[in-house]
């Protein structure tokens, strides 16, 4: 298995042989304004530059989205990707809403899991911060709540998590402790709403992670390229110097991981 950290959230990962491409963000440096009611909002999005070509980045055979928010799946992604490229998406809302973009190979994770070119995904559940804090802000700026994180499966490959969007709760325990993944990508940028309230990890829940599976590998990403991200991958390293924590890899845009 090969993991490539592109930028923010998205990443490209090899799975025997199948190359899947998650949360295409894809805009030039300060395309876009910040997110309104969230940390740092005169900052322009992305902040840093893509390392890859189009080109290079769009080699996948599928597109898994964990949600549509516009630093998961952007303007630029919905008019360079092949409209019958094979997109994975997490609820008839997000397939909807891809669909009416003019894309036709579209379906939907579940929890029992799908198949794609003999892998398994499974859907797992998320919270894109805490429901009760935030969700009457993502109301008010019309975006909605819903995450999700993804299992992969399949032979010969380590099993892989990757979280989504979502700060450490039951679900992402119980998602732990039900398929002990291997090799976990986290989301650990520390994004904030105004009111200093995280929508995704920071420290303390990449350490409770780390924590929890003391024998997998795990990747920060979703760092470094949003107005709202708190956390840089400075801190989070000497965070985890200081914490004596010994499984965690903190990858720079262009970086990527092999694992066998």
């Amino acid at each position: 298995m090969k993991i490539t950290q592109i930028r923010n959230a998205t990443i490209q990962i090899e799975n025997n042989g199948v190359k899947f491409l998650v949360d295409p963000y894809l805009a030039e440096m300060g395309r876009y304004p910040g997110f309104p009611n969230t940390m740092n909002s005169n900052i322009r999005n992305p902040r840093v530059e893509l390392p890859f070509s189009l080109e290079e980045i769009l080699d996948v055979d599928a597109v898994i989205l964990t949600h549509i928010h516009t630093d998961h799946f952007d303007e630029i992604a919905y008019n360079v990707i092949p409209k019958n490229k094979k997109i994975f998406v997490q609820n008839i809302n997000n397939k909807n809403f891809v669909k009416e973009l003019g894309f036709k190979n579209i379906e939907i994770l579940t929890e029992e899991g799908i198949f794609f070119n003999n892998i398994k995904l499974i859907k797992t559940p998320a919270q894109h911060g805490s429901r009760e804090k935030v969700e009457s802000t993502y109301k008010s700026l019309q975006v909605e709540y819903d995450s999700c994180g993804i299992i992969l499966e399949s032979n010969h490959e380590k099993k892989l998590y990757i979280a989504g969007d979502t700060i450490w709760c039951e679900e992402v325990e119980k998602t732990l402790e039900k398929f002990n993944p291997e090799i976990i990508i986290l989301n650990a940028g520390d994004a904030q709403l105004l009111d200093g309230t995280s929508i995704i990890m920071g420290k303390k829940d990449v350490k409770k992670v780390c924590l929890a599976c003391p024998n997998s590998v795990i990747i920060a990403s979703h760092m470094e390229t949003v107005n709202h991200s708190t956390l840089s991958r400075e801190d989070l390293n000497n965070f985890a110097k200081a914490e004596k924590i010994n499984n965690l890899l903190i990858p720079n845009d262009g970086q990527s991981y092999s694992f066998s």
